[in-house]
């Protein structure tokens, strides 16, 4: 048995040890909004936070996150209404939408560590989630509506 801060709420997950966290969040505790897209923590669709850093939970084991403070996509905001979805939203950046929750949570940790990014650094953090419908201009412009840079 696991225990992890999920969301900002004490869980006890009965799940084995080395399971990819993406598969405890997904089939175990029924979050559905972290996307599973190559399983090895090259694209991004997988991305959370794990005390307030991102990471891909596809090769990051429940045993890794235990006793750790969890954020997923559902965190973020239940309803919508963080700053950046706002932004996602009122910049279209979402086509197939499927990379969307990964970015969002990437771009997340981004404005924590750096409140007004400039565009390099915006690319830099934003470089390794890939956005096949290839969004990144918009990606770049929400994420700087929110950072106010």
């Amino acid at each position: 048995m696991a225990e992890l801060r999920l969301n900002g709420v004490h869980r006890d997950v009965d799940a084995p040890a080395e399971m990819p966290l993406l598969w405890v969040l997904r089939d175990v505790l029924g979050l559905t909004g972290t996307k599973f897209g190559c399983g090895v923590g090259a694209c991004g669709a997988c991305t959370i936070h794990l005390d307030g850093e991102a990471v891909r939970a596809c090769i990051t084991s429940l045993s890794d996150a235990a006793g750790k403070e969890v954020t997923t996509i559902e965190g973020l905001s239940a309803d919508g209404s963080h700053p950046l979805q706002r932004a996602w939203a009122s910049f279209n950046v979402p086509q197939c939408g499927y990379c969307q929750p990964g970015q969002i949570m990437q771009a997340a940790a981004l404005l924590k560590q750096t409140p007004k990014p400039t565009d390099g650094q915006i690319v830099d953090a934003m470089s390794g989630n890939i956005c096949r419908c290839g969004t990144y201009q918009r990606i770049k412009a929400a994420i700087k509506s929110v950072g106010g840079a």
